[in-house]
């Protein structure tokens, strides 16, 4: 559990971004501080009124964090760097929020930023020799669940392809989004094939970016005079890794659906009361397995749901990824939670012009990362 319920309040008060995009020449220093003066501006802080920062990254290296706001002012203000792999940017935002909390912080940064590094993974180095050099390789990973899927539920390509579609068309509608163009089911299952039924229009793009969110005590609010009716609560921040289970290979969806229970838990709320979720689809079969596996429906009817645009925008139902998720708006690793917190609170707003979700109070943004490990927020709006 996380233990917000338990300490005092916390709520995002500012936002920014730098788009995601394909790799660039771009300093990451300039990415990152796009993002952070784009969250200062839309807090209406200065950036002395910020005294503790989170960085996640996960191919930068190290001191990153520092080395790039530096560029902004040196304020003597507390920095901690946060690797967690796809997490990165989620374990920061959850940082930031245990810091103002605590109360050892009345207003903290989370702040992701990665370019499409040379970072190497741990299990490569683990002495502990593969049988096959895919063993490692997420697209067979997630084309194999695919299988289990269609053998187990009758998933088919067709069904995987729907999600590409949806999320291409959300991103399409997103400033931020790094693949702007809308797909026809056509041409998703007909771009290139990656493994198994998956296609590239189903796997998500690497590149780089930036997102920023700035977190605030009530008395901070109060203090420096910011808008509370665009400052949004964060009722719930969990974070958990895998159990081994009995069917071997699918302990990842066993612990988003854990995660996803205890965030709800923790925020008092339920599934029915969500309005978005924003969740991990670097593959299109995981937009279904996992949003099966948090409780949007039963296992094995996530394919139904998005045949008949229950997940859509405006489509009565709760909307799944309308910033694009990975597939569409782009997964440069560091950023990737903290954009989606960003997209929430966008929506939750009412400011997610051309995208937004009718009536959206109740969000729930889930991460996983390699590892693999779960983070999970809820957020609401009064």
């Amino acid at each position: 559990m996380s233990g917000l319920a338990s300490m005092r309040p916390v709520r995002v008060v500012g936002i920014g971004m730098h788009s995601y995009q394909f790799p660039t020449d771009t300093p990451y220093v300039t990415l990152g501080l796009t993002a952070l003066r784009q969250a200062l501006a839309d807090a209406g802080l200065q950036w002395p009124d910020v005294t503790m920062a989170a960085i996640g990254t996960g191919a930068i290296g190290m001191a990153a964090g520092r080395v790039m706001l530096r560029h902004i002012g040196s304020t003597g203000l507390e920095v901690m760097q946060v690797e967690n792999a796809s997490a990165s940017g989620s374990s920061a935002f959850r940082m930031a929020c245990m810091m103002v909390a605590s109360g050892q912080h009345e207003i903290a940064l989370a702040l992701g930023v990665d370019k499409f590094g040379s970072a190497q993974r741990a299990a490569h180095k683990d002495g502990i020799p593969r049988l096959t050099p895919a063993a490692e390789i997420p697209a067979v990973k997630f084309a194999l669940m695919a299988r289990a899927w269609r053998d187990r539920y009758g998933l088919t390509p067709e069904d995987m392809a729907r999600v590409a579609v949806k999320n291409h068309g959300n991103a399409a509608r997103n400033p931020y989004a790094q693949f702007r163009k809308p797909r026809t089911l056509e041409q998703v299952l007909n771009s290139n094939k990656v493994a198994g039924d998956l296609t590239s229009l189903q796997c998500t793009p690497r590149g780089e970016g930036a997102a920023a969110v700035i977190v605030a005590s009530e008395d901070a609010i109060r203090k420096h005079g910011l808008d509370r009716g665009r400052a949004i609560r964060v009722l719930s921040s969990v974070s958990s890794s895998e159990h081994a289970v009995a069917d071997e290979g699918w302990s990842l969806v066993e612990m988003v659906q854990r995660s996803g229970t205890a965030a709800l838990d923790a925020a008092g709320v339920e599934m029915r009361d969500l309005d978005i979720i924003e969740l991990h689809d670097a593959f299109t079969i995981e937009e279904i397995v996992y949003a099966e596996a948090l409780g949007l429906c039963p296992l094995g009817e996530g394919a139904q749901q998005v045949r008949e645009g229950k997940w859509d925008i405006g489509g009565g139902g709760c909307a799944v990824n309308p910033s694009g998720g990975l597939l569409g708006m782009g997964h440069p690793i560091g950023p990737t939670g903290a954009g989606q917190v960003a997209e929430i609170v966008r929506q939750l707003r009412g400011e997610a012009e051309g995208r937004q979700h009718p009536g959206a109070r109740t969000a729930l943004a889930h991460m996983i990362g390699l590892g693999s490990v779960a983070v999970g927020h809820v957020l609401q709006r009064d």
